[in-house]
């Protein structure tokens, strides 16, 4: 988990209120503030490269793609998170009396990074199966060309594939992404 910011601890409301007049980021987990470091060229650029290429794929399909500013309950009331790009499919849904707090994300894409991966793979995606529009995370590597996908079936379980070079990932929607298209050029800029 990333490091805390304070040792004071808040609500959900007090937080959303005091998170609004920040300068920088910060996620929310049961009361505790955990502030949302810089990522690194690579980090940023793997980011942005994703959403190009999940808003790519699912034009026409109905989906926004949102960037990593989107703030997402990923548990109501209890953790609040900034996936680095989101999905939702349909009307985007926010939490009652929170219009900038994304409550029914459909794809969700963390960049891993040395400080944040267990993170990634433990606390936060446990709170995001919980999420009942969630259909697919998507897991995508700095050191290697490597995008880990978890696509949820139909019987609610979640089902595990590892895509490398020349890979080709298909999500929920239907719609396809090229794993070679997303780490385009990525190698050139300093990683984590």
């Amino acid at each position: 988990m990333p490091s805390a910011a304070s040792t004071q601890r808040m609500t959900a409301r007090d937080y959303l209120a005091w998170e609004r007049e920040q300068p920088g980021k910060h996620e929310y987990h049961q009361g505790e503030i955990f502030a949302m470091a810089g990522g690194s060229p690579r980090h940023n650029y793997l980011s942005v490269a994703a959403a190009a290429e999940l808003r790519a794929a699912v034009r026409g399909q109905g989906c926004h793609v949102l960037s990593a500013d989107q703030r997402t309950a990923a548990e109501a009331g209890g953790r609040y998170v900034y996936p680095d790009a989101v999905v939702v499919c349909g009307a985007v849904q926010t939490e009652p009396e929170a219009a900038d707090v994304l409550s029914n994300p459909r794809i969700v894409v963390e960049v891993l990074s040395p400080g944040t991966e267990r993170y990634d793979r433990g606390e936060k995606w446990e709170s995001y199966q919980r999420l009942p529009s969630l259909r697919d995370y998507l897991l995508v590597s700095q050191s290697a060309v490597r995008v880990e996908h978890f696509g949820r079936q139909e019987d609610g379980s979640w089902r595990y594939r590892e895509h490398g070079p020349g890979g080709s990932i298909t999500l929920s929607t239907g719609a396809q992404l090229l794993v070679d298209a997303i780490y385009e050029g990525a190698f050139q800029l300093d990683g984590e």
